[in-house]
């Protein structure tokens, strides 16, 4: 499937304090979630479904991709 993600808004996250360097995120048709480097807002972009979106966060809010010390 092929989305059209010129058209659509894209943000980055209230902790970026406008960095350049960020991870964007944009709110797709279908209840999809498109993320892209901000650094290369032409580039490639991953597309989520609500499922997929929904493991990935749950699994940041439990630290499940943090650094190993």
């Amino acid at each position: 499937m092929n989305t059209d993600l010129s058209v659509v808004t894209w943000f980055k996250s209230s902790y970026s304090s406008g960095q350049t360097a960020c991870v964007e995120v944009a709110w797709l048709k279908g209840n999809r979630v498109g993320v892209r480097d901000s650094k290369n807002p032409t580039g490639p972009a991953l597309i989520f479904t609500p499922g997929e979106w929904d493991a990935f966060t749950a699994g940041v809010i439990d630290g499940e991709f943090r650094r190993p010390a």
